[in-house]
Parts: C-alpha cells; structure tokens; sequence
C-alpha cells in the first residue's frame, strides 16, 4: 500500500496556521524533506530494511515444498513408487480427502510418505507467511518514522513539548520492536523450511511467493468430512480408531475455526479499514484531518493486513492438519488460532 502525500501544514485553528507552517518548512528543508511516508526505503536503503531477501533456489507452491521434502528421505522411493503417480500427485497437491481411506492399509509406509507431506506443506506456509508480515511490520516503521521525524521538527521550532514528543518515541520504538520479531521470525521460519528440504548448509533460504494462496469461499462440507473421518477410522486398530476420533474433532473444529476468522479478517474487518484510510486520505487532502490522523491510520491498515495474513496462514495450517488426521495421522498439535504473533500451537486431544 502507498499512501503518497506531503508532510503539508495542517490546522483547524487561524492562531496556529503560522506554527505549523514553520514545523512544515523545517521539515520541508530536511534531507527527506515532503516525500511519501511508505516509500522512505526506496530514497534512504538503511532506513528500517536491515534484512534482504533471501536469494537461494525458488520454491513456488507447497506442492514444489512436498516434492523436495519427499527427495530428501531417500527411503520413501519404494512407497512413492508403490503409490502410483496418481495418489503421488493427489498428495503432493493436498488434495487427500480424495485419497482411498484404505491407502496406508495397503501400502507400507505410506503413512511415511503422508507425513514428510505434511511437515513440507506447513513449513513451506509458515515461510511465506512470516515474509508477508515482515514486509508489513517495515511498512509500520516507515510510518512511525514518519511520525517521529515530523514531531522532533515540531519540537525544534517550539511548537511541540518533549512531553508531546513522548508518545510518538514510543510508538517508534515499538515499531522498531515488533519489526525486530518479524525478522526473526521469518528467519526462523526459512531455517525450518531449508531444513524440512534437506538443505542445511548448502543454501540459507528459499525465494518463495510474495502471498500464500487465497482460502476457499466455502469450508469443506462438514458432512462429507465426518463420512471420511468414519471410512478411514474403519481402516484402523481399535486403540488407534479411538484416538483418531478425538483427534478428528479437534482438527475439524479447528479448521472451521480457522477459515471463519480467516474469512471474516480479510472480509469485513480490512475492507473496512480500507475504507477508513481511504476516507482519512480524504479528508487530510481537504486539511479536515492532521499529518498525524493520516501516519495511524496507516499503522491501522498494516495492523489489519497483518492480522488478515496470520488468520489466512492458521487456516491452511490448519487445513494440512485435517486432512492429516483424516489419514489417520496424529499431529503433535494444532494451531492455535492466535494471529500473526506466532502463538503456540494448541496441544492435540489423544
């Protein structure tokens, strides 16, 4: 998002039109001067961008993950070959729910392969989402610098206490904070993802999609999943059909869950942020709005957009985990529906 306009004086009061005409020539005559808040890293490079991109072979889909992980374990040949081509692509697609419920009965380590699948499809989420939030958390910052640098010219012409200056800082030095967490995470999550693709210490990260995948318009019937849960509990040992039946309704909840809060960050909750920065831009153009009204509706929308990709993530998350379960598998655990802030995973019912 872009949000072009310049750091011009603002007031709803005659008596202080000349203050703030002050404050914005200050600003005006320094090195970054009148200049579009989100775009400071494209004239300053240092400013807020200490991370580059990583630069190593790319992984497009979670299909393109799923493949590389199964090349690793050179053991699954055998059952990958066994398989088939057709159930191979169903898996390495995510499409499971359209596998044979009987498959791990009757192919040996078929559950195996399942598994490799299902811990490339998550790393391979976990990475693009970490990225995606870390671009927003440095559009945060640029806006709070924004904000920061306008309020210390303010203060430098007298019309700003330090007092005022105060909770600007602090809204800086949290942007900086969470930007700090952002990179780490997405650090975390490139190491996880070159580590599931047996590439440790041949290459530091993948370069990978801008965004994940849009969700569906429509959850998975929950009719149909409770016929599949039952065909492939039919296939198991009491004991494990058991645990399989709990486990069936934590990941089916989850992923309602999931898919709701996903559906509703992305729909209501951002078009309607949308719709306030748009108006905000508005009404700044006709000096009905400040400088700063304008700099936190921008961290607003990145806010927004960074929770709306949390949500997305711990949809498809949790929908790796369904159709994981519906094969029989038993995950540790399942997400946690918290955001984008990396909550712990929820633990499993067994």
């Amino acid at each position: 998002m872009s949000l072009p306009f310049a750091l011009a004086a603002q007031t709803t009061s005659p008596s202080q039109e000349a203050d703030w005409r002050r404050a914005n020539d200050a600003v005006g005559a320094f090195k970054r001067g009148h200049v579009d808040v989100l775009k400071w890293e494209q004239a300053n490079p240092t400013a807020g961008n200490p991370a580059a991109a990583p630069t190593g072979a790319a992984v497009a889909t979670p299909e393109a993950a799923v493949r590389m992980a199964w090349r690793v374990h050179k053991e699954l040949a055998r059952p990958l070959a066994r398989l088939g081509d057709q159930n191979e692509r169903l898996i390495a697609e995510g499409r499971w729910t359209e596998l044979d419920p009987s498959l791990q009965r009757r192919v040996e380590d078929a559950s195996e392969v399942l598994e490799v699948a299902a811990a490339g499809r998550k790393a391979w989420i976990e990475a693009v989402a970490a990225q995606q939030v870390l671009k927003h958390q440095r559009d945060m910052l640029e806006a709070a610098q924004a904000a920061h640098e306008l309020g210390q010219r303010m203060v430098t012409v007298g019309n700003w206490s330090k007092l005022q200056l105060a909770p600007v800082q602090l809204a800086l030095s949290n942007a900086r904070m969470n930007l700090r967490r952002a990179e780490h995470a997405a650090a975390q999550a490139q190491s996880k993802l070159v580590e599931s693709m047996g590439q440790t210490g041949l290459q530091d990260g993948f370069a990978l999609p801008d965004r994940l995948p849009d969700i569906p318009a429509q959850p998975m019937a929950a009719a149909d999943l409770q016929k599949r849960a039952e065909a492939v509990r039919n296939q198991l040992p009491v004991a494990q059909s058991l645990r399989n039946r709990a486990l069936s309704r934590t990941a089916m909840s989850t992923y309602r869950a999931a898919h709701a809060l996903a559906q509703d960050s992305q729909g209501d909750i951002l078009k309607t942020r949308e719709f306030i920065t748009e108006e905000t831009v508005l009404h700044y153009n006709g000096m009905l709005k400040s400088v700063w009204d304008l700099l936190d509706e921008v961290r607003n929308q990145s806010q927004a957009t960074v929770d709306a990709i949390g949500a997305q993530r711990d949809f498809w998350l949790a929908e790796a985990d369904l159709q994981w379960v519906l094969q029989g598998g038993e995950p540790d655990s399942f997400v946690g529906l918290g955001g984008a802030g990396g909550d712990a995973p929820a633990a499993a019912a067994h």
